[in-house]
């Protein structure tokens, strides 16, 4: 059975969530208190409404009991979002997720149930300080606040030698979990795979793990 996403809020990153999904083939509910937004996403919704207000009978009219997965994601208004969540949680939304604003927000979302709290611009922000001060690491996503995973290209320095011979676990404990060669993606590839010129590495491990092996190992 396909899943049904719902995105609360079409402000820049909810509206670029509804837009995500689409290009996914995946079925969305936009949702906005301003007409002008919900307009202007309806074309990748499969359905866009806007609500007046926010209360217990509006979600429920807009049938997102329903919902496999709901993102709140209110620009500035706190209080609604604290609301919103509130009353999904009470609708029995098996999941939602929320935008946050600040940690004091988070730390109210977390305390009333948010299944995520979402903080994109800090993600998005490390994300690039990562990449910007490395001329190897690609991409850097974080799993929680020790560990993550990175994307780092090859050098010459580990090219044509086996994974047996790099021996990275061993030697700085992260894990080469795929490698990405062009159109090719190798999930979970054998000791034996050889590390080709401009291969993208899938590393996973501790942050210090990581930054090591970027640093020493490749």
């Amino acid at each position: 059975m396909r899943k049904l996403f719902a995105v609360l809020g079409l402000g820049r990153f909810g509206g670029s969530l509804v837009k995500e999904f689409h290009h996914l083939g995946l079925e969305v509910l936009a949702v906005d208190v301003d007409a002008e937004r919900v307009n202007r996403y309806r074309q990748f919704a499969t359905d866009a409404v806007v609500a007046n207000a926010i209360s217990e009978n509006s979600l429920k009219e807009l049938g997102l009991k329903n919902v496999d997965l709901a993102i709140v994601s209110f620009g500035g208004n706190i209080e609604s979002s604290i609301l919103t969540t509130l009353l999904l949680k009470d609708l029995g939304v098996k999941q939602v997720w929320v935008k946050a604003l600040s940690d004091n927000h988070q730390k109210v979302l977390e305390k009333i149930g948010a299944d995520l709290v979402i903080h994109p611009e800090r993600e998005m922000a490390k994300r690039i300080a990562h990449h910007a001060s490395s001329d190897k690491i690609i991409d850097f996503i974080e799993l929680s606040k020790t560990h993550s995973i990175a994307e780092i290209i090859s050098t010459k320095k580990v090219t044509d030698k086996t994974l047996n011979e790099l021996n990275i676990r061993a030697n700085y404990g992260c894990n080469i979990i795929g490698i990405q060669r062009g159109e090719e993606f190798i999930v979970s590839p054998s000791v034996e795979e050889v590390i080709c010129p401009n291969d993208i590495l899938i590393v996973l491990g501790h942050n210090n793990q990581i930054h090591a092996f970027e640093e020493k190992g490749v």
